[in-house]
């Protein structure tokens, strides 16, 4: 009796993962739309953190992407699983497994539904519904756009309906990325205008931002436009004596870890090199998955300067790693940079 309660009693400090839902139906897809994606969310009801070492579909043509930091007890997580229709029409049943550490270690969640072939998909204008408005498409991508610049791209919409529609846009947490639209009348289409302006924008290198609309008064968050961009700076204008001196950011390229303890963070350092005359602004820091670097807020003058980081194993099985990031500068030569970060866990 003993030995059963002591069982017990470490049973209820494993993790327990439980979700919202097991199976998600997409119902009927087209083809030609594309990649299709839902979330299943999961929380952690054990004593104990819980970290998934694996998830895995059961094709190819099925993508998951799953936390790697541990989720603490009572606090909750997200599989993001795709699916690819491309050349596969008809009824589809997919499996994903989750292994983790919960008391039950290996789950399995699943993706259904049936994809319409090309061939059988009528003409359709206007792909995209939001309530009583019609567009021709939700995202758009404005490419590069260089700091002190505002584009303009348009989507076309129209009112498929027997009343007037009104278009608003909500109110967003950032400013750079907005949208106009006048009343329309039934039947009329016309230009939604989307605008992005990169020097309101406090990021460089690629943004993405939504731009949520409210349809005859409703506001509702799948009622959005997907911008994005990729925000530079602008160095044409330096004259040959700014080139002169300009910084010149010295970066090492591959970093080599070594082995790493399981399960532990490691710290180490970037070393950088401002081999120019003037400061060296660090604009961004593009992490990866496992790697996370401090803020770097003052510029580099001449010399050198070491910038942490951490490398986070929590999740990770045995094997060789490899992440990339990417580091941003005011260097007009060289101003975006790869960084490969190499370790092993044995």
């Amino acid at each position: 009796m003993a030995l059963a309660t002591v069982a017990v009693a470490m049973l209820a400090q494993d993790p327990v993962i439980t979700f919202d839902k097991t199976t998600h139906d997409f119902g009927k897809i087209n083809e030609a739309d594309g990649r299709v994606t839902t979330v299943f969310t999961f929380t952690n009801q054990g004593m104990s953190p819980l970290v998934l070492s694996n998830v895995r579909a059961s094709c190819g043509c099925t993508t998951p992407k799953w936390p790697h930091n541990p989720i603490e007890p009572g606090q909750t997580g997200e599989i993001t699983v795709t699916y690819n229709p491309n050349g596969r029409p008809g009824k589809f049943q997919k499996t994903i497994t989750v292994t983790s550490n919960a008391t039950e270690q290996t789950m399995r969640i699943f993706i259904k539904g049936e994809v319409i072939p090309r061939s059988a998909q009528p003409v359709n204008r206007y792909a995209v519904t939001f309530g009583e408005l019609s567009l021709k498409a939700d995202k758009i991508a404005f490419g590069t756009v260089n700091k002190g610049e505002t584009a303009q791209k348009s989507i076309e919409y129209a009112n498929q309906t027997k009343e007037n529609v009104t278009v608003e846009t909500q109110d967003a947490a950032y400013a750079y990325a907005q949208a106009t639209l006048n009343p329309i009348e039934p039947g009329k289409s016309g230009q939604l205008m989307v605008q992005f302006d990169a020097n309101a924008c406090p990021m460089y290198g690629p943004v993405q931002q939504t731009v949520l609309l409210r349809v005859n008064g409703k506001a509702d968050s799948a009622y959005a436009i997907n911008v994005t961009a990729d925000v530079r700076e602008d160095f044409s204008k330096l004259t040959e004596d700014q080139l002169m001196q300009a910084p010149i950011a010295e970066i090492e390229t591959e970093m080599q870890m070594g082995i790493l303890a399981h399960g532990k963070k490691a710290k180490a350092a970037l070393r950088i090199v401002n081999a120019g005359s003037t400061p060296l602004a660090i604009r961004r820091i593009i992490d990866a998955d496992n790697i996370r670097f401090q803020a770097v807020k003052a510029p580099i003058k001449a010399g050198k300067k070491d910038i942490k980081f951490e490398v986070m194993t929590q999740g990770l099985e045995p094997g060789d790693y490899e992440r990339q990031i990417t580091i941003i500068t005011n260097d007009p030569k060289n101003p975006i940079r790869t960084i490969n970060i190499h370790w092993t866990i044995q």
